[in-house]
């Protein structure tokens, strides 16, 4: 598996990056994870917009998807047509609530040119990849994913606070791609974000091979983060970047 960071700022771009979003290339499928503020442009830097395979959405707040407004201009009016419909996997409600972002009407709404599917709490298998998706704290449903293929794992949080699931869900991954939106001993809000030290902890206890720190807003020093992180954890750990490719 290749994994590109598309965007890698939290809660809305940053001079230097989009919003979360993030190409997983395997056997010649294309995922893409997420699709938020200003990463359909960034992601035609490393996908054509008609080679992407499937989307998955971790959760629905805008930094994670308000994107797909975009991607279905680009779809539903593409010169010479639109594409089979592209299959969408996401929370409950994802459809209604792109077509409410985009002003029309629910019923069809963007149905005709994105097949949407709903997420569970399960395992699952898009192309060649098997996907495990586990509900996690946030205010709204959000989900984490594991991603495994060929004997390799790719934990992605999502938006979470702390909590056992996560770490369950990352035991023994060979890469966890963290959000750390929070300052270790600044903010202090149950269930909605992750800081540095925590996502250091969360890879301790599940025993990752890597920790990348991802969804850290402008207004937070990553170096500051990256710091925490490694004062609980010591394994290799790196801030996420637009355009640094993963491979595992």
């Amino acid at each position: 598996m290749d994994l590109t960071v598309v965007g890698c700022s939290g809660s809305f771009p940053s001079a230097d990056s989009p919003c979360s979003c993030y190409l997983l290339q395997a056997d010649g499928y294309r995922l893409v994870i997420d699709l938020g503020n200003g990463a359909l442009g960034a992601l035609q830097r490393y996908c054509g917009l008609y080679e992407v395979d499937a989307v998955l959405l971790s959760h629905l707040h805008a930094d994670h998807c308000i994107d797909m407004c975009a991607y279905y201009v680009a779809r539903n009016y593409r010169v010479g047509g639109c594409p089979d419909p592209l299959p969408v996997h996401g929370p409950h409600g994802t459809a209604e609530r792109l077509a409410r972002a985009y002003d029309m009407d629910e019923h069809p709404g963007m149905k005709q040119v994105f097949d949407f599917n709903t997420l569970e709490e399960g395992t699952f298998q898009l192309g060649p990849l098997s996907i495990t998706a586990t509900r996690v704290a946030h205010p709204v449903e959000a989900f984490a994913f594991r991603i495994e293929h060929g004997g390799r794992s790719l934990v992605y949080t999502g938006d979470t606070g702390p909590c056992d699931q996560l770490v369950d869900l990352a035991r023994g991954a060979d890469l966890l791609l963290s959000e750390a939106a929070f300052t270790h001993g600044k903010e202090d809000i149950p269930d909605l974000h992750l800081n540095g030290r925590q996502a250091g902890e969360a890879a301790a206890q599940a025993g990752v091979g890597r920790l990348v720190l991802t969804h850290i807003p402008p207004w937070t020093d990553p170096e500051q983060n990256r710091a925490d992180a490694v004062a609980a954890y010591t394994g290799p750990v790196e801030l996420a970047r637009p355009g640094a490719v993963y491979h595992l």
